[in-house]
C-alpha cells in the first residue's frame, strides 16, 4: 500500500497516473459536444449504486475507466458554449496548473509551519485585491471558501463591531435581491431571520437608498441598532449593482458597518472598461469576491476584504499545539488567525499563477467579453416578440421568459416557461437557469464564457421556444 503515496520514491508513478488523467480529461473535453448528456439521476444513481468500495480496482487505469462511466461522461461541462446556467465560470489554464501543484504539495494555509511562501503568496494576493479595491492601507483580509463563508464572517464582524450585547435589537439591511447566505448567515449568527430587512428594488433591480434611509431612520426610532448594510455588486438574478455611494454615505450617517457582496461582479476589479461601476465599494468595511465566478479560476476560490484588519481579530483563537499566543509577539504570519476555517486549501495559488501568466488586464478582457455579449443578448431578446426581458444587464446575467402569441393565462406561461427548461436540460443541448420575478417563472442565460456568441443565444432562444410551443400545443389538444 506504501506505493500508493506520494513521496520521493513514487515520483514517477504519480507522473504517470497523474499525466493519464489528464490525457483523459483533455479527450473528453475536445470531443464533448454539449454541455450536459441528459442523464437522470434514476438511470445514473444505479450505477453509481453498483461500485462496491470494499473491493478496490488496485489500479489507476481501471480507476479511470470506471470514472468514465460514474462522472466524466455525464458531467455538467461549463466550458461549452452552450451552458448557459448559474454562475460557474470555464476556468483558465494557468489556474488548472495551479490546482494540480498546490493539490499535490498539499499545503495548509493555516499556518506559517505548514505553509511558508504559500502564507506570503495569500497576503499578496489580499494585498493586492485591497488595493484594486481601494480600502486603504490597514486593510486585509483571507481566502475563503465561497461567497457564503465570506458573508457569513463579514457579518460576525458586523456584529461584534456593533458592540451590543441584546442580539435582538441588531438588525441587517440587504436588497430584496440580496443573495440567500445574508438570511442563512443572521440564522447562524443567533439574530433570526427577523433581523433581516429587505429593502425593495428599483425597476433596475437596485436597491432604492430613499427607502433604506426611511427603514434606517425606523430603525433608529424604535430603540434598534443597524449593525451592517449589505450592499450586493452583481445579483446573482440580474447581475444588478446597487448604488453603492449612496449606500457608504447612509452607513456613515447611521454607523453601520458596509458590507459589499461583490462575489459576481469582483471582475470589474480587473475590467479595462467597466471598473466605474464599482465606484463606491472604497467606502465598505468589508468586501465579498468570488474568484471562481468572474476571474475564471476553479472552485474553491473567495476572499473576504475588510478595511481594518483589527476587526479580524472577532475570528481569533488561540490553541497551544498551533497558534499559541506567543506566535503574534514573534510576527509570525498565521493565517487561522483570521478564518473561520483552520485547515484550508491554497487556493490562492491558482489565482497567483492566473496573474503571473495572464495578468490583470487578461482577465478583466474576458470578463469584459462576456458583459458585452450580454448587451448584445439583451438587444436581441428585447427585439424578439415571443420573449420578455426584465432589465437591461449591467454585468452579464439575463433574465426573460417567454411569452407565446396566443392569449393563455399567466400559470400556463409559467408552466410553458418551466417545462421548456427542464426539457432543454433532458436534451443536453443547452443548460440554462430559471428564477421567479414577482412570483412568475422566468429563465436565465448567465453569461461567464467568452467563447460563446450571440449566435449560440439565438439558437437556444429558438430551442426554448420550440419546446414551450410544443407544450403549449399538447395542452390544447388535450383540453
Amino acid at each position: 500500500m506504501r506505493a500508493h503515496l506520494l513521496n520521493d520514491t513514487t515520483a514517477e508513478s504519480y507522473r504517470r497516473s497523474v499525466t493519464e488523467g489528464v490525457e483523459r480529461v483533455a479527450r473528453k473535453l475536445a470531443t464533448t459536444r454539449g454541455p450536459f448528456t441528459g442523464v437522470t439521476p434514476a438511470e445514473l444513481a444505479p450505477v453509481i449504486d453498483a461500485v462496491d468500495l470494499d473491493r478496490p480496482l488496485g489500479d489507476a487505469s481501471a480507476a479511470l475507466d470506471e470514472l468514465e462511466d460514474v462522472y466524466l461522461r455525464d458531467a455538467v461541462y461549463f466550458h461549452h458554449p452552450r451552458y448557459l446556467g448559474h454562475l460557474n465560470c470555464p476556468v483558465v489554464i494557468p489556474a488548472v496548473l495551479g490546482e494540480a501543484v498546490l493539490s499535490a504539495v498539499n499545503s495548509s494555509l493555516d499556518t506559517w509551519d505548514q505553509s511558508a511562501g504559500g502564507t506570503l503568496i495569500e497576503r499578496k494576493l489580499i494585498d493586492w485585491t485591497t488595493a484594486r479595491i481601494g480600502l486603504g492601507p490597514l486593510a486585509d483580509g483571507v481566502f475563503t471558501s465561497g461567497g457564503t463563508q465570506s458573508n457569513l464572517q463579514a457579518l460576525l464582524l458586523a456584529r461584534e463591531e456593533a458592540g451590543t450585547a441584546d442580539l435582538s435589537k441588531l438588525r441587517i439591511f440587504s436588497s430584496e435581491c440580496s443573495h440567500f447566505s445574508v438570511q442563512k448567515s443572521a440564522v447562524l449568527l443567533g439574530l433570526g431571520r427577523e433581523a433581516v430587512v429587505p429593502i425593495p428594488a428599483d425597476k433596475n433591480k437596485r436597491m432604492q437608498s430613499v427607502v433604506l434611509a426611511a427603514e434606517l431612520e425606523a430603525c433608529r426610532a424604535e430603540g434598534l441598532v443597524p449593525m451592517a448594510i449589505v450592499a450586493t455588486a452583481g445579483t446573482t438574478d440580474f447581475g444588478s449593482i446597487d448604488p453603492l455611494p449612496e449606500i457608504a454615505a447612509l452607513a456613515a450617517e447611521y454607523g453601520a458597518w458596509m458590507h459589499v457582496d461583490a462575489a459576481y461582479g469582483c471582475g470589474l476589479l480587473a475590467s479595462l472598461k467597466r471598473r466605474h461601476l464599482l465606484d463606491g465599494i472604497e467606502h465598505a468595511h468589508s468586501v465579498t469576491v468570488d474568484y471562481h465566478k468572474s476571474f475564471f479560476q476553479p472552485v474553491s476560490s473567495s476572499a473576504l476584504l475588510v478595511r481594518d484588519r483589527a476587526a479580524l481579530r472577532h475570528a481569533t483563537y488561540h490553541a497551544d499545539y498551533l497558534n499559541p499566543a506567543r506566535t503574534v509577539a514573534e510576527r509570525i504570519p498565521n493565517q487561522v488567525d483570521k478564518s473561520l476555517q483552520t485547515t484550508r486549501r491554497f487556493d490562492a495559488l491558482k489565482l497567483w499563477m492566473t496573474l503571473r501568466v495572464m495578468g490583470a488586464d487578461g482577465i478583466g478582457e474576458l470578463f469584459d467579453e462576456v458583459c458585452d455579449l450580454a448587451s448584445a443578448g439583451f438587444e436581441l431578446i428585447a427585439a424578439d416578440p415571443r420573449y420578455d426581458v426584465v432589465v437591461e444587464p449591467q454585468l452579464s446575467t439575463l433574465v426573460y421568459r417567454y411569452v407565446p402569441e396566443a392569449v393563455t393565462s399567466p400559470e400556463e406561461i409559467d408552466r410553458a416557461n418551466l417545462h421548456a427548461r427542464k426539457a432543454l436540460f433532458a436534451s443536453g443541448e443547452a443548460v440554462v437557469a430559471g428564477t421567479k420575478v414577482d412570483g412568475r417563472q422566468y429563465l436565465k442565460f448567465t453569461l461567464l464564457n467568452p467563447e460563446t456568441t450571440v449566435s449560440d443565444i439565438a439558437a437556444v432562444l429558438d430551442l426554448i421556444a420550440g419546446h414551450a410551443e410544443q407544450y403549449l400545443g399538447e395542452n390544447l389538444v388535450h383540453a
